[in-house]
């Protein structure tokens, strides 16, 4: 008799049935942009339509994907509505630079995430996890996606900064929460290609957010130039560094290297935060896959203890992290504009279209995946990967501007899920009813509230 457990089904919003009007679709392109799409986006290759602010191309084919991501990349921008979005808060940063000052940047960064650099960043990992990990030792109830946000800034501060990054943590993860509230949204302004000089009046709201930000990032500058004249032999080689190191005529100018601070303050730690806050409560809602996971993590720790090890030793836990990656991929939307006209397999791609590749919507699609919509950590497992194309999981992009922290994320995610599920369970409550939302990141509306308690 077979008792496998039916698997868990974690909250989505369901595909529409019927288009919308064109005002109920830019209230919920501003609400919440993963109601907008239908059962037919979720089942064709491709969509192409003529919209609101112009030709719409949904790419879900692997093929389709990989030509626009990779083969044909030089013909493809960042998209205009996703800059409007953007660039107000990232400017040049990493995430919205374009041309040579991405390059530029790209450069500069490299050698901070090379596999050497990634290794020795593994035991600070796990420095600032064990410490974090003391709040829980009371147990009780705590909001584990505020939790995660706060444990990934700790870990970026150690790791890319140092340490020195101004500001307090508390107070940085309630303005990160409000800055992607007020301004990591879709603005109808966007929607209709309206000129930047023309005021978004909902981001208005987070002006004073946005400079506290860039205040963060000026103080944290300083303190390392300070540094660095006062005692530059002790002046750590970690990202801030090589950033500042890399200012100057033939390099970053000053305001890219604050962007590109900033976009790794912001950014860069919260996709991290929400992987791992999903991950958790997928965990939570089959047991029986969480089970797996204690099994495997609690053998690995107890005679491993060189934490670059773990990744490799832990694949169901790595695998666990996946599709919960899948399921909720951090950056739901990758946008491109093609620069000039193409035709690819039949499909006519105008210039100035939008073209949207959704990790959201591929990672769900019908003709991709089986029970799409399940968490099934066993589509990763070791023996199943070949199986998945390269270009129908894309949860840190593809091609050249494919995540360059995404070795760092997957090194930290794993020495903080073995960390924290070695030690606690992490259950539901009557209060967790997290509803996915899209803004910046794909985020819990209302938070992940859950019960922690000590293993046995």
């Amino acid at each position: 008799m077979d008792t496998k457990p039916a698997p868990f089904v974690p909250p989505a919003p369901k595909p529409r049935t019927k288009p919308p009007s064109t005002l109920e679709m830019m209230r919920i392109i501003y609400r919440n942009p993963l109601e907008l799409w239908g059962e037919h986006t979720y089942n064709e290759p491709w969509i192409s339509v003529t919209g609101v602010g112009g030709p719409l191309v949904v790419a879900n084919d692997p093929g389709l994907i990989r030509h626009v991501l990779v083969d044909n990349a030089r013909n493809y921008k960042m998209a205009t509505v996703r800059q409007l979005v953007l660039r107000p808060i990232l400017r040049d940063g990493l995430l919205t630079a374009e041309g040579e000052v991405w390059k530029r940047s790209r450069k500069a960064m490299a050698p901070v995430f090379t596999p050497r650099h990634i290794f020795g960043f593994a035991e600070p990992m796990l420095r600032r996890t064990l410490e974090f990990a003391t709040r829980y030792e009371a147990g009780g109830e705590t909001d584990v996606a505020h939790d995660m946000t706060l444990l990934t800034y700790d870990i970026l501060a150690e790791t890319l900064f140092s340490g020195e990054i101004a500001g307090e943590p508390g107070s940085f993860a309630k303005e990160i929460d409000r800055l992607f509230e007020t301004m990591g949204r879709v603005d109808p302004l966007d929607l209709l290609r309206a000129p930047e000089w023309l005021p978004r009046l909902t981001r208005m709201r987070g002006r004073k957010t946005m400079a506290y930000f860039r205040n963060i990032v000026a103080g944290t500058v300083r303190m390392r130039e300070e540094r660095m004249k006062r005692d530059p032999d002790s002046v750590p080689q970690d990202f801030l560094t090589l950033l500042l190191r890399a200012e100057g005529p033939d390099g970053l100018t000053r305001a890219e290297v604050e962007d590109n601070i900033i976009t790794f303050i912001g950014a860069g730690h919260e996709t991290t935060a929400r992987a791992l806050g999903w991950t958790i409560y997928c965990l939570a809602g089959a047991p029986w896959e969480r089970d797996k996971v204690e099994r495997e993590i609690d053998p690995v720790l107890a005679r491993e203890p060189d934490p670059t090890k773990w990744l490799d030793a832990m694949p169901l836990t790595r695998a666990a992290f996946e599709e919960a990656l899948r399921l909720y991929p951090p950056a739901p939307s990758i946008n491109r504009e093609p620069i000039e006209p193409e035709t690819w397999n039949g499909l006519y791609i105008p210039k100035y279209a939008a073209v949207l590749v959704m990790p959201w919507v591929v990672h769900r699609h019908r003709k991709l995946w089986d029970r799409p919509n399940a968490f099934l950590p066993e589509r990763f497992h070791p023996q199943n990967r070949d199986r998945i194309d390269r270009f129908q999981y894309l949860p840190f992009g593809a091609g050249p501007r494919v995540c360059i922290g995404a070795s760092f994320a997957m090194q930290e995610a794993i020495i903080a899920l073995a960390i924290l599920l070695s030690r606690f369970r992490f259950d539901v409550t009557p209060e967790t009813r997290p509803w996915p939302v899209q803004k910046l990141t794909t985020q819990p509306q209302g938070g992940l509230p859950m019960q922690v308690s000590r293993r046995a």
